[in-house]
């Protein structure tokens, strides 16, 4: 039986700017991606990855083309409800990180946890259950400002894991990270994504991590131009 299709786009568009000084970011994007699927974004700055993955998981809207992720349409709600949307079913690691300076390294994962509603003691609890797979246990009640640029990125990637979401978008998560937690990261990563009901999309110019793909994309010029197959298959 072929696995579901978690991720449906036709003709996707999006530009910014207006008149003279508008940017084409993405120019007709056709994609299917199946649950349990690991899939890795790549191609040179500026040719659209980030604009595609932001647009999948509901924090930019399209211009154009149709979209389904799980079979929603996340574009028909209203700004409320997509954030809840998100909240619930995306995992979204920034290039940026964006963690809060002024919260623990714990109370910056369970954050995603207590926004849904959930008891502060059961969030903070299954933050440092992510936070122990990361081997991040012992910085726990630290702020992020006392980390590494590496440890940050884990932490970042723990926030993004801890409410078990159905999609989980990642831009760049091993640029700050040595060969080793790069590995140790990805294999977390990809033992989430490759279950049955769940997603990955990784944009990427890591070379050391395109083993754990099941598909490499190329974009250039806000297209996909190549579709590479790998030997992992959902």
């Amino acid at each position: 039986m072929s696995a579901a299709v978690a991720i449906e786009c036709r003709g996707l568009t999006r530009s910014f700017g207006s008149g003279e000084t508008i940017v084409q970011a993405l120019r007709g994007v056709d994609l299917q991606i199946h649950a349990g699927q690991v899939t890795l974004l790549v191609g040179p700055s500026g040719c659209g990855k980030t604009t595609l993955i932001s647009i999948l998981s509901g924090i930019l809207r399209k211009d154009g083309g149709e979209l389904r992720v799980f079979g929603e349409n996340p574009e028909s709600y209203t700004e409320r409800q997509r954030t809840a949307w998100r909240a619930h079913n995306v995992g979204f690691v920034f290039q940026t990180l964006n963690l809060v300076p002024t919260l623990s390294v714990e109370h910056n994962v369970a954050l995603p946890l207590i926004l849904q509603g959930m008891a502060t003691r059961e969030a903070f609890a299954r933050a440092r259950a992510v936070l122990a797979a990361l081997e991040l246990a012992d910085r726990a009640g630290i702020k992020p400002g006392k980390l590494s640029g590496g440890q940050q990125q884990r932490v970042a990637i723990a926030r993004a894991l801890v409410h078990e979401p159905r999609l989980l978008v990642c831009d760049e998560p091993t640029s700050a990270l040595d060969a080793e937690n790069g590995h140790r990261v990805m294999e977390l990563l990809v033992s989430v994504g490759r279950r049955s009901n769940r997603a990955l999309v990784v944009v990427t110019h890591d070379a050391r991590i395109y083993s754990f793909a099941d598909r490499i994309l190329r974009m250039e010029d806000g297209r996909i131009v190549e579709d590479s197959s790998l030997v992992h298959q959902p």
